[in-house]
């Protein structure tokens, strides 16, 4: 395994501006810190050889070279169904999800160091031995690692809204990334995504109801006055000037997710009074 402290990306400056500094599209993270401490550290020293996989690297330390592969019986010493998370913070979502699932292969796909490192502790005081993890760029582990149809589900909950207008392009949700989940899920295959952001929850339904790959397992569900997207827009959250004639016609909300555990991010934004938006789409 290369040794993660050799390469460092900048998180200011031009790399948080130019979005062209290291690859064709934007990406849709901004890196924080590397450092690990405590436990966090002791977990890494121990467990990353085996759980977090090692890829080969072209351009930065986060991007997935054209020749890497993904051979599920060798990392999982089986062939299970495979749920795959993008951007799982601090592990909790998937450390539960893999500890009540055991029949099945789960795999993080995280920038974020100490947040990879927080998921294999996780999974060793769990005795999990169905999670492996991958630091890199989640559109490139789409585009090039995992097989495609290998995957049963595909997870992004709560992926960073960029809220300002003119960060929208770096919002992971978008027609080329959708193209690329439709890519590695198998045919029947569900994407699961969650935001406590409406706008950006309005951008991913329009951008998977336009998709020719995708159908929505809740199609015009809580729509009007069942509707999150009403009352965010009629009580003026999140900042907006109420608008109380407004009403969601298109609804399409899936409920919450029952295999999603309550995460500290979540229970914050419930706390703040943010209202979370569910979506469920099929592969077809």
């Amino acid at each position: 395994m290369s040794n993660p402290e050799e390469h460092k990306a900048p998180v200011s400056g031009r790399a948080a501006e130019d979005l062209s500094f290291y690859r064709e599209e934007p990406v849709s993270f901004v890196r924080r810190g590397t450092r690990l401490h405590g436990r966090r550290a002791e977990a890494w020293d121990r467990l990353a050889d085996e759980l977090i996989i090692d890829v080969p690297r072209d351009r930065a330390d986060t991007s997935v070279a054209e020749h890497a592969t993904f051979d599920i019986e060798q990392i999982y010493g089986r062939n299970a169904p495979l749920i795959v998370e993008i951007g799982s913070g601090l592990g909790e979502a998937m450390a539960h999800a893999a500890a009540e699932h055991p029949e099945k292969n789960f795999l993080a796909v995280e920038v974020y160091r100490p947040g990879l490192a927080a998921l294999i502790a996780r999974a060793e005081e769990r005795g999990l031995g169905n999670v492996r993890a991958v630091q890199a760029n989640a559109p490139e582990v789409l585009d090039v690692m995992l097989e495609p149809g290998s995957v049963n589900e595909l997870w992004i909950f709560f992926s960073d809204p960029w809220h300002k207008t003119r960060h929208h392009k770096r919002r992971l949700i978008k027609p080329s990334f959708i193209d690329k989940a439709a890519r590695v899920l198998a045919p029947g295959g569900t994407l699961r995504l969650a935001t406590d952001w409406s706008n950006y929850a309005e951008q991913m339904r329009e951008v998977l109801d336009a998709s020719t790959d995708f159908d929505s397992l809740h199609a015009g569900e809580r729509s009007g006055e069942d509707s999150a997207l009403t009352r965010v827009r009629r009580f003026g959250l999140e900042g907006h000037d109420p608008e109380p004639e407004f009403t969601d016609e298109l609804g399409g909300w899936a409920p919450r997710f029952e295999g999603r555990t309550l995460t500290n991010f979540e229970g914050k934004a419930g706390k703040a009074g943010r209202l979370i938006f569910d979506l469920a789409y099929r592969r077809r």
